[in-house]
């Protein structure tokens, strides 16, 4: 049903311009544009506004120097654009500048290009194609926000569960409820003190930087994490209010109540719904997925808790089992809307990586409503079950009194009867409900279960324990998901490069050995845009000293072996320093093999092969 439903809106729902990531709409000057003097300033354009840091600007002169330049800011007072002011002596030859910018939905974006004054030239500085982010820092942060969406599921669902199931007895939640507030508390620390290191692309021992926690607190990300803090002091304060209390207090309810959407909206103002189209919407719609995970999910690890300690009456199972209902319903729909917002179109469920996790999320929740339905079956039991034990309870209490009356009214006639001589026949007299147990009964307290009710039981807590291991894997893919450049934000970004002409250069270095002395070196090969059709190659050489290195060849032929396609030679140019060709046409998108041949000498030279991906 809720694929069936995701697919009618992504037919019928009208196509709109969104973004969930930051994509760079133009550049001033040009990547690969050639001016005739050095210009002024630098800027960008972004499809979307960003945040910028302290080194949101990196340039570099032919001889790989940095460049002095100006602070960075945004140009005109716009908020999605960056720029950056140059030096009047800027020189002539290849420039390269490196940038880098937050997005709106906290996500950092980066990318280079290269432009040239006067005329193109050889260039020592690389055009990176690394990760945007430090990988220690990277899988550190992913972590944190796996455990504050799983903390967050359980402190809120198990609050919400006491106060909508109304559980008899709620001791054994309160250690759950203090191990969520602490994870909740500890992963919460852990991302605002990784939010700089993390945007800038540091490593993970920058995070006790004073000055990075400063600029994290100025940024919208940081002040949603230390509102996040302020809100779980907050909630630490009602934890321990109601550490001596069975019951919440209507106070107690509302305060609660405006702490967990508090706490949803601390995700929603810093992530994918507080970019794009319909902000409002999705911003609301975030709140309300989020709060309905927790109520399901959370509720979830409540529910299996007191099943695990034999708490739990099945009046208590039936109420969350209506509670998960509405739950699912919310979901349903917000999940619906916020696909078709990440989405744009229905190629993307499986053209895109986001359309693919979407997928494998969809199946996770299927199997997730197949085992909530069991749930559901066999709470039905158990309250059959109870009902039918109470009713038989009753009963035998009723037959066992009668019988206690009859036995003491014959006691009383032989007495009567003149029967003085002898004592008197004292009968055991079964006890009634409720009176002091004998010593071989069970001890006083909740009611013996019958074979029934045992078996129910058992086969509610195997089917709860069965959605709370799937509910694991739902939230790790969440986790994943929002983290995910969102297809329609990835369409947006490629058809923005294309409107403002922005190639995405490929570079690929192979180094080389001809056996000679002084014959081994790298060849740095820029392919320009790296695309379907024609494209502009620059190749330069270094030698074993990492400086330029003259040689009197340089060959380069590119081959598609899947579609029998090639070699196809680039007939590269000595520019004096560089080599170069204008146009080489690669009509087919795939991975071509890049062969280069080196010849260091009259009698010395070598071919070396590597694979570079041609996109359409």
């Amino acid at each position: 049903m809720l694929l069936g439903a995701l697919l009618v809106l992504l037919l019928f729902a009208g196509a709109g311009q969104a973004s969930a990531h930051a994509a760079l709409r133009g550049a001033d000057p040009a990547d690969g544009s050639v001016v005739k003097t050095a210009p002024r300033s630098i800027t960008l354009t972004f499809t979307e506004s960003v945040g910028l840091l302290d080194d949101s600007f990196r340039v570099f002169d032919p001889d790989n120097r940095r460049v002095e330049t100006g602070r960075a800011r945004h140009a005109d007072g716009r908020s999605d654009t960056a720029r950056v002011t140059l030096p009047g002596k800027l020189g002539t030859g290849t420039f390269t500048v490196a940038w880098r910018v937050v997005s709106a939905d906290s996500h950092p974006i980066a990318g280079a290009f290269t432009f040239s004054v006067g005329a193109p030239s050889a260039t020592r500085a690389p055009l990176s194609t690394g990760p945007v982010e430090d990988p220690a820092t990277a899988g550190l942060f992913k972590i944190g926000r796996y455990l504050a969406y799983g903390a967050a599921a359980v402190l809120i669902g198990t609050a919400l569960f006491v106060a909508v199931c109304r559980p008899p007895e709620v001791r054994p939640l309160r250690r759950p409820l203090v191990a969520a507030w602490s994870v909740f508390t500890g992963s919460t620390v852990l991302l605002l003190l990784l939010r700089a290191p993390y945007e800038t692309g540091a490593g993970p021992a920058q995070a006790l930087d004073p000055s990075g926690l400063t600029r994290t607190l100025s940024g919208r990300p940081g002040i949603a994490l230390a509102v996040r803090l302020a809100l779980l002091a907050a909630a630490a304060v009602l934890l321990l209010r109601q550490r001596r209390r069975e019951r919440l207090s209507p106070a107690t309810l509302a305060a609660a109540s405006v702490l967990a959407v508090g706490l949803a909206l601390t995700w929603a103002a810093a992530e994918h719904a507080s970019a794009g189209i319909q902000v409002p919407a999705a911003m609301t719609s975030s709140v309300l997925h989020l709060l309905a995970m927790a109520a399901w999910l959370g509720g979830l690890t409540a529910l299996l808790t007191l099943l695990r300690r034999g708490a739990l009456p099945a009046a208590v199972a039936a109420r969350f089992s209506r509670l998960a209902a509405a739950s699912v319903a919310v979901l349903a729909v917000t999940g619906v809307y916020q696909s078709w917002r990440g989405l744009g179109s229905l190629d993307a469920l499986t053209d895109s990586s986001y359309g693919r996790l979407l997928l494998a999320k969809l199946a996770a929740v299927a199997l997730l409503l197949t085992a909530g339905s069991l749930s559901r079956r066999w709470t039905g039991r158990l309250a059959r079950a109870e009902t039918a034990a109470t009713k038989d309870t009753q009963e035998t209490t009723a037959t066992e009194g009668t019988t206690a009356v009859e036995t003491e009214a014959k006691a009383k006639v032989t007495v009567d009867a003149g029967a003085t001589n002898r004592a008197p026949v004292r009968e055991r007299v079964p006890q009634p409900a409720g009176g002091p147990s004998l010593p071989d009964e069970p001890p006083a307290g909740e009611p013996p279960l019958t074979p029934a009710e045992d078996a129910h039981r058992r086969a509610l807590r195997r089917s709860v324990l069965a959605e709370v291991v799937v509910s694991v894997v739902v939230l790790g893919l969440t986790t994943v998901l929002t983290g995910t450049l969102p297809a329609r934000a990835e369409a947006e970004a490629a058809t923005a490069e294309q409107f403002a002409g922005l190639p995405v250069a490929s570079v690929t270095t192979i180094p080389f050995d001809a056996g000679a002395t002084g014959g081994r070196g790298t060849v740095q090969i820029t392919l320009d845009p790296g695309r379907v059709g024609d494209n502009s190659v620059q190749a330069v050489v270094y030698g074993p000293d990492g400086g330029f290195a003259d040689i009197p060849e340089l060959r380069l032929s590119f081959t598609l072996p899947s579609q029998d396609v090639g070699p196809l030679d680039a007939g590269l140019t000595d520019r004096g320093g560089y080599w170069s060709a204008t146009s080489v046409n690669l009509p087919i998108a795939g991975d071509w093999e890049m062969k280069v041949t080196v010849r260091t000498s009259e009698i010395d030279q070598v071919s070396e092969t590597k694979k570079v991906r041609i996109t359409r």
